[in-house]
């Protein structure tokens, strides 16, 4: 009954053919089918278990309890003795409850605890407005809001008594300077650096192709170009420390290698990580054990080995020579738009790179700004928590810079961080940014579920796993469409609120739009940057400049 209601619901909306009806149905009946079964399955092992269990009691009951008794000693004799776990060596046997409850506690305050605005990094109504903009379900909220409006950090938009009309299509934003020779028209919203290792092949599969269906783009992360990101759709190629994919055997950057990977026809930009939100200045580790054949041929890397990414870049080590690496990769790539990543730390450090463009007359053809909130598969704690710069902080500070040295015309600055609504990127673009990247709530709408298992490779919804078993739950030909199907959603809640704004285009968009409540008042991110920007400016020292 249920996939006739849909049926019948979606076949009166969109206008479905009689073919169109055939085919939802057909895979429809694979899904519920494959669901059923999946859980008689379950449901069929239980049962033998249990029935196997009462068996053995009834009809052996003294062999069975002196089984049951002797593992139990054993397991105290070992939890006594070993000299690993207080809490077992001071408790046997039923200390292991403290850690089963433990294992479960994410679980237990997502499922029960949790209220709809609480939960960490998103709350339960962002993961809900995500599901369903990409399900296609009833988005609409009952009965008001939930939240606070005079709490402190509350947000809102400035509206006009004379809306627009919302255009049907969203604009889309050249990307691509004076010495560029291939600019690219970007969408306002498009897959973050999500390298394929740290996410299923299932996964960046259904990225790659939602970003072909929407005419978005699809950033690789510092994994270099998988096999899997050549289905189809547009590619921002992200160049780590480690140089995966144009490296070397010495792990140094190699033309040659740079070249094979760029020129390819899916690379429509270039992007140098200088740094991410997550773990600023910080480098990373391909373990051994999933350094498997795969994905060292696609990093350039022996297999089975372990990669240590440098914190730092080798291939340039002052602002002057960022600025000519990056004018060496636009030659090297046919003239395609390259760019640089970073998660503002010292404000004078970007300020330097800011003069060091003025003098050498070279600009990078886009600027993505992280902030401090950024995500990652794993990360150490302490860089997670307090290392960077807060998103819209730095967001206003590196737009303001630019304007500062006359460079923002010829410069387009991409941000991520948390970017989820139509709200999001509203807020995102009045603050200064041309576009949009985001990374969580791409990996909500294929079906992440935050279980907060990315660095386990247990993600139980296939998407941060490289187990088969797992991956095989992430249908790719049923989540793609989820991808496109969210971030056009995402697109037409900002038009929209454009609409609502009183605005004709982006371009009037500006700091003033937006408002937050501090200490009881509301002040616009005008009034805000203002304060900042005195704060930063005057006590920018600039460092020593390293050599090149």
């Amino acid at each position: 009954m249920h996939i006739l209601n849909t049926v019948n619901k979606r076949a009166k909306s969109q206008k479905w053919s009689y073919l169109h009806l055939l085919k939802f149905v057909r895979v429809n009946t694979k899904n519920v089918t494959r669901f059923i079964m999946k859980n008689v399955i379950r449901f069929l092992n239980i049962s033998l278990i249990a029935l196997a269990f009462f068996y053995l009691i009834l009809y052996f009951p003294e062999y069975t309890l002196v089984a049951i008794i002797g593992a139990l000693l054993l397991l105290a004799l070992y939890d006594y003795f070993q000299p690993k776990h207080t809490i077992l060596r001071n408790f046997p046997v039923i200390g292991h409850m403290r850690y089963m409850l433990e294992g479960i506690g994410p679980e237990i305050r997502q499922y029960f605890v949790e209220s709809d605005m609480d939960g960490k990094p998103l709350n339960r109504n962002q993961r809900t407005y995500i599901y369903s903009r990409a399900k296609k379900q009833n988005d609409n909220h009952p009965f008001g809001t939930e939240l606070d409006l005079q709490n402190d950090n509350i947000e809102w938009v400035r509206h006009s008594m004379f809306p627009k009309l919302a255009h049907e299509q969203p604009p889309r934003v050249t990307i691509g300077g004076p010495e560029c020779k291939q600019p690219y028209a970007a969408s306002l919203l498009n897959v973050s650096a999500m390298s394929y290792g740290s996410l299923s092949k299932n996964a960046i599969s259904a990225l790659n192709l939602g970003a072909k269906a929407g005419n978005f783009y699809h950033n690789t992360g510092e994994g270099s170009i998988s096999d899997f990101h050549k289905l189809g759709g547009d590619i921002c190629y992200q160049i780590g420390t480690g140089y995966f994919g144009c490296r070397d055997e010495h792990g140094n950057f190699s033309d040659e290698m740079f070249t094979k990977s760029a020129t390819i026809p899916e690379v429509k930009l270039i992007e140098v990580k200088l740094s991410q939100g997550a773990k600023p200045g910080h480098g990373g580790i391909l373990p051994a054990s999933k350094n498997n054949e795969e994905i060292a041929r696609i990093r350039g890397v022996k297999p089975h080995t372990t990669i240590f990414s440098p914190p730092g870049h080798t291939a340039f080590k002052s602002y002057d020579g960022l600025l000519h690496f990056i004018a060496r990769l636009r030659d090297l790539s046919g003239g395609k738009p390259v760019g640089f990543k970073l998660c503002v730390g010292n404000p004078a450090e970007f300020d330097r790179i800011c003069k060091a463009m003025v003098e050498t007359g070279i600009k990078p053809d886009f600027i993505t700004v992280d902030g401090a909130e950024g995500g990652t598969g794993a990360a150490p704690i302490t860089f997670s928590d307090h290392v960077g710069m807060p998103w819209e902080n730095a967001l206003m500070f590196v737009v303001e810079t630019l304007k500062k040295h006359n460079l923002k015309k010829d410069i387009k600055i991409i941000t991520s961080g948390k970017i989820i609504d139509g709200f999001d990127v509203l807020k995102a673009l009045s603050l200064g940014a041309d576009l949009c990247n985001s990374a969580r709530a791409m990996m909500l709408a294929l079906g992440c579920i935050q279980a907060l298992e990315c660095h386990k490779n247990t993600c139980p919804t296939g998407v941060a796993t490289n187990n088969p078993r797992l991956m095989r739950g992430l249908v790719v030909k049923e989540k793609w469409q989820r991808v496109k199907n969210y971030h056009e959603a995402v697109l037409e809640d900002f038009m929209d609120l454009l609409a609502a704004t009183g605005c004709n285009s982006i371009d009037d968009l500006n700091p003033s739009f937006i408002f937050k409540q501090i200490d009881g008042n509301s002040m616009s991110y005008e009034d805000l940057n203002e304060i900042r920007k005195a704060n930063y400016y005057l006590h920018l020292k600039t460092p020593i400049d390293k050599e090149s």
